[in-house]
């Protein structure tokens, strides 16, 4: 599943550049958003990213692309491998500037683990 935003002022540092926790922001809610349409109807909450690599600066105006694919699935949880590519102004090709992996767990009303539906069930992309 991909996903696009743009990167605006609001969203830099001290330094101009891409804040880090706007990135983390986005790369949770995107991948949410992926294992939330894969297991409708499960309650999934975010239990840990994973080796959370920025590998470039960000400048104003860059165009973001997030790739997100299931990687593993558990009884209860579920993880998503995320890579960022930004396309910049004057850029004729993307570039990988993150990558990182969110594991989820499924919960019920009373925040315990519950099993998520069979493979079966798991919508892939």
């Amino acid at each position: 599943m991909d996903n696009y935003t743009i990167v605006r002022p609001e969203h830099l540092n001290q330094y101009g550049y891409l804040f880090g926790g706007a990135m983390l922001k986005w790369v949770d809610e995107f991948a949410w958003i992926a294992a939330s349409l894969d297991f409708a109807g499960c309650s999934l909450v975010t239990k840990a990213m994973h080796d959370i690599v920025f590998r470039h600066p960000v400048d104003c105006g860059a165009i973001l692309r997030f790739n997100v694919l299931p990687v593993k699935k558990g009884d209860t949880s579920v993880t998503y491998a995320v890579e960022v590519f930004a396309d910049g102004r004057a850029a004729v090709a993307e570039k990988l500037i993150f990558s990182t992996s969110v594991t989820f767990v499924n919960v019920g009303t009373d925040g315990q683990k519950m099993s998520l539906p069979e493979l079966a069930e798991y919508r892939s992309r």
